[in-house]
C-alpha cells in the first residue's frame, strides 16, 4: 500500500451531481482535504456525472458553492466525466481485447426474474453469467438484433485484499459479487468503470471515502489489475458510516442532512469542519481552524466503529464557534442596521446566527412587555430612576445602585422584573450591554407599558 510520506499525495473528491452535498459527503471531502494538506500534494475535484438522467447543472454549482463555504479549496478541477468519454472508450477496448468484459442482452425484467429464482433456491442473487455460456451463433444473432448489448466485467476468482488505512486488513470475495456492468447499452460508462480510469490517469494516490464503498473497492481493484496497473499503488481508506447519537442505525436519515439545510439553520462552516474532522477520533470536539485540523489529522486515529453523529454535539460546538466569531465574519448575515456592539452583546447567548434576529427585535423593535403581577410600583420607580443619556456599559450598574437605594431590591429581585419588562425574556445577554442598544426612550416606554399592565 502506498506510503503518503514517500510520493506526492493526490486525492480526489468525486461526488455525483445528483443532489446537494450532505454531511456524509462533507465528511469524506473534509478527510481528503485535511489528508492532502497535511502530507502535501493536490486535492482534485471531480464530478462523476455519467448518469445523464439524474445529474443536473444546478447540483454541480451547488457542490462547488458548498465546498467554498466550508473553506475546502481544490487544486485541480472541477473535472467532469462527461468530458472524458474518449478515455473510457479506449480503456473499454483494452478490457475487451483482454477478454475481461463480455456483452449481455438480458432486460431488467429478465434479470429480476433470475434474482428471484436464485433466492428461492437459497443462492445469492448475483448474475449467473449466462451470457458467457452463449454459443458463437447465439452471440452473432444477438449482435444482429435491434437490442444493443451492455457490457459486464468478468471478475476474478478468489479475493481482493488490501490493508485499509482506517479499517485494517479487508477482503472482498469476488465470486460472491455480480459481475458489474461497466458500459451501458448506449455506450456510456458507469461509475464503477469511469472512476477507475480517472483515478489511474489522474495519478490518484489515495482514495478516502465511506465504508459503504468496501465492495466497490474490491471490484475496482480487480479492474485496475485488468487494465495492467498495480492496485496497491492506490491507498484505500474507508470511513465508518454515521449512526445516531445512541448508536441506532440512522445513517440514511442523518446522511441526507444537507449542508444547505445546516447553513440555512445558522450552523457555521467552522463548526461543521471541526465536528466532522474529529468525529470518531479521541480528539476533543472543540473549535479549530482548517490549518489546525490538518496539522493533527491522522487516518489511524479514526475509530473502526461507526461514528455517532449527534446534532446536539454539533449545536454545542457551533455555540462555541459563534462565541468567538468576529463581527466582520457575520456582518452580512445580521439584520439590517445591526452593529458590532450589538453582535458583541448577543453572540455569547446564541446557538445559531439565525437567533440574532430575535435579539435585534428586542433591541430595536416594538416589543410588548408582559404583565408583571405586583411589579407596577417598582417599574414606575425604575423609569423615574433612569439616568440621562448618553449611556454606556456602566449605565446599568449606576441604575441598579440607584434602585437599590430607593427600593432595597438587589440581585434577582431587582433584575428579573427589569429584564422581563425590557426584553420579554427570563434570560439573555448582559443587561449592561443591552441597555445602551435599546436606548432610553424605548426603556422608558417599555417600563411604563409593563407598569401600566401590572396591578
Amino acid at each position: 500500500m502506498r506510503d503518503p510520506g514517500r510520493d506526492p499525495v493526490r486525492v480526489r473528491f468525486a461526488p455525483s451531481p445528483t443532489g446537494y452535498l450532505h454531511v456524509g459527503n462533507a465528511r469524506a471531502a473534509i478527510a481528503n482535504w485535511l489528508f492532502v494538506r497535511r502530507h502535501g500534494g493536490a486535492f482534485v475535484l471531480r464530478l462523476d456525472d455519467t448518469d445523464t438522467t439524474r445529474c443536473k447543472p444546478e447540483y454541480e454549482a451547488a457542490i462547488e458553492e458548498d465546498l467554498r463555504w466550508l473553506g475546502l479549496a481544490w487544486d485541480e478541477g472541477p473535472i467532469r466525466q462527461r468530458d472524458r468519454l474518449g478515455a473510457y472508450a479506449a480503456a473499454a477496448e483494452t478490457l475487451k481485447n483482454a477478454g475481461r468484459v463480455y456483452p449481455c442482452w438480458e432486460s431488467e425484467e429478465e434479470l429480476e426474474a433470475k434474482r428471484r429464482q436464485r433466492l428461492k433456491r437459497g443462492l445469492a442473487p448475483i448474475y449467473d453469467r449466462a451470457a458467457l455460456a452463449m454459443t458463437e451463433d447465439q452471440r452473432a444473432r444477438a449482435f444482429a438484433s435491434a437490442r444493443p448489448p451492455y457490457w459486464r466485467f468478468r471478475l476474478s476468482a478468489g479475493e481482493a485484499v488490501w490493508d485499509d488505512l482506517v479499517l485494517g486488513r479487508r477482503a472482498v470475495k469476488l465470486p460472491a459479487v455480480s459481475d458489474p456492468v461497466l458500459i451501458r447499452a448506449d455506450g456510456t460508462p458507469l461509475y464503477t468503470f469511469a472512476s477507475v480510469v480517472d483515478d489511474l490517469e489522474m495519478g490518484i494516490t489515495h482514495i478516502i471515502r465511506g465504508e459503504d464503498h468496501i465492495t466497490n473497492s474490491g471490484v475496482q481493484r480487480d479492474i485496475i489489475a485488468a487494465l495492467g496497473a498495480d492496485p496497491d499503488a492506490i491507498g484505500l481508506a474507508h470511513l465508518p458510516l454515521l449512526v445516531g447519537a445512541e448508536g441506532e442505525p440512522l445513517s440514511k436519515r442523518i446522511g441526507s442532512l444537507s449542508l444547505r439545510a445546516l447553513r440555512a439553520d445558522g450552523i457555521e462552516p467552522e463548526a461543521i469542519t471541526a465536528y466532522l474532522a474529529r468525529l470518531g477520533t479521541p480528539d476533543d470536539l472543540a473549535p479549530a481552524d482548517l490549518a489546525t485540523l490538518a496539522a493533527g489529522f491522522d487516518l489511524e486515529r479514526i475509530s473502526r466503529s461507526p461514528a455517532r453523529f449527534d446534532p446536539a454535539q454539533l449545536l454545542a460546538l457551533n455555540r462555541k464557534v459563534l462565541h468567538a466569531t468576529p463581527f466582520a465574519s457575520v456582518r452580512d448575515r445580521l439584520p439590517e442596521g445591526a452593529t458590532e456592539a450589538f453582535w458583541l452583546a448577543v453572540r455569547s447567548n446564541l446557538d445559531l446566527t439565525t437567533e440574532a434576529r430575535h435579539w435585534w427585535e428586542v433591541v430595536a423593535g416594538a416589543i410588548v412587555p408582559p404583565p408583571l403581577e405586583g411589579e407596577g410600583g417598582f417599574l414606575r420607580e425604575a423609569a423615574t430612576a433612569l439616568p440621562p443619556e448618553p449611556w454606556n456599559d456602566t449605565t446599568a450598574k449606576a441604575w441598579a445602585a440607584a434602585l437599590t437605594a430607593a427600593t432595597g431590591r438587589k440581585g434577582r429581585a431587582l433584575w428579573r422584573p427589569l429584564r422581563l419588562a425590557l426584553t420579554g425574556e427570563e434570560h439573555g445577554p448582559d443587561m449592561a450591554a443591552l441597555l445602551p442598544l435599546i436606548g432610553r426612550d424605548r426603556v422608558v416606554s417599555r417600563l411604563n407599558l409593563a407598569a401600566g399592565a401590572a396591578p
